[in-house]
């Protein structure tokens, strides 16, 4: 698995998991899905990725969108 289908893997599982819990729980869950709209956004503008960091040192190679 490439670094890129990892952050693209645990973004979608992240913005389930907000849907599940606004469902479940709270509507103010959709927040939490709306902060991980707005990270991806930024990270495709600036190439900046907290996730990417994180996965990059624990060894996952790099695509071509995060090198």
């Amino acid at each position: 698995m490439s670094l890129d289908r990892a952050v693209m893997a645990f973004a979608g599982s992240m913005i389930l998991l907000s849907l599940l819990l606004a469902y479940l729980f709270s509507p103010y869950w959709m927040l939490f899905t709306a902060f991980i709209g707005a990270n991806l956004i930024q990270a495709s503008f600036t190439g900046f990725c907290p996730a990417a960091m994180i996965f990059s040192r624990l060894g996952i190679k790099p695509g071509c969108a995060f090198e």
